[in-house]
């Protein structure tokens, strides 16, 4: 089953999610759920507070992303950096809560991250790259922060006004 992913302006994607006390039965159905909404979307990551579950839980695929038709997916609850490179890069990230929107965001390019598997084990990622930016991006849906808040205030209200204007011309004409 597939969840409905909300977008910007919800004030839900603006709060801070709660830690999950452990990986039972109830969250792997949630990740479950997650990861079918995501490849539906289509898309590599997703976090719970996108589908307006305020839990610290993410997943992520970027095999899709290399034109790899294999799942390999990351489920995470709890993630935490413990570790990230000075090097920076910068990737052209998009959101499923911000349809149509892409921009240029900096961060770490390597990161170390702690987090509870689907079997409630904690283990540990180091991730570069592409890897490393979705982490880190769905990872700040969990504290209430978008892409955009990583941009310029020109940057972001353009962006802004540009889903502005996509919603007023999905809305039906008033009779």
């Amino acid at each position: 089953m597939t969840l409905l992913v909300l977008t910007v302006p919800d004030s839900r994607l603006r709060q801070v999610a709660a830690p999950v006390r452990g990986v039972d039965k109830g969250v792997v159905h949630l990740m479950k759920e997650m990861l079918e909404t995501m490849y539906a979307a289509p898309g590599i990551g997703l976090s719970a507070p996108q589908v307006g579950i305020l839990k610290r839980v993410i997943v992520v695929d970027i095999a899709g992303s290399t034109g790899d038709s294999a799942h390999n997916p990351l489920c995470m609850a709890n993630p935490a950096i413990l570790w990230a490179s000075g090097e920076y890069s910068s990737c052209n990230e998009g959101c499923l809560s911000l349809p149509g929107q892409y921009a240029r965001v900096n961060r770490p390019s390597s990161i170390l991250v702690r987090y509870l598997d689907q079997q409630n084990k904690t283990r540990d990622c180091t991730a570069d790259g592409l890897l490393a930016t979705v982490i880190q991006h769905e990872m700040d849906h969990l504290d209430g922060v978008l892409f955009v808040d990583h941009l310029s205030k020109l940057r972001r209200d353009i962006i802004t006004r540009r889903l502005q204007k996509a919603r007023r011309s999905r809305q039906p004409a008033s009779t």
